[in-house]
């Protein structure tokens, strides 16, 4: 089991859950933040901080939100496993799911 981001992160990217984060297991894309499953050690750091309520645990991602479990393990599988994400810093790219999305703009 892993924790999920879902769609009210995209466009807002507040980066809390990132400084709570143990394990440094959350990536960022162009327009949202993703959870790598195999990395996330399930410590639930992360989802009290989210300022817009985006973090769930993997079971508990509500049904109008639940694609983007697919959207978050998928984001990994051009990129891997790296090992954390600040040795990365931005990731040029979005998961389609999250890329087809309108831009919020506030």
């Amino acid at each position: 089991m892993t924790y999920v981001i879902a769609q009210p992160c995209v466009d807002v990217k507040d980066k809390a859950c990132v400084e709570e984060c143990p394990v440094d297991c959350i990536y960022e894309g162009e327009r949202s933040l993703y959870v790598h499953p195999d990395e996330c050690v399930d410590c639930g750091a992360c989802e009290p901080v989210c300022p817009v309520e985006a973090i769930f645990y993997e079971d508990d991602v509500p049904a109008e939100w639940r694609e983007y479990h697919r959207a978050n393990t998928e984001f990994f599988e051009e990129l891997g496993s790296p090992g954390g994400a600040s040795g990365l810093g931005l990731i040029e790219r979005d998961h389609p799911l999250v890329a087809g999305q309108p831009v919020r703009t506030s």
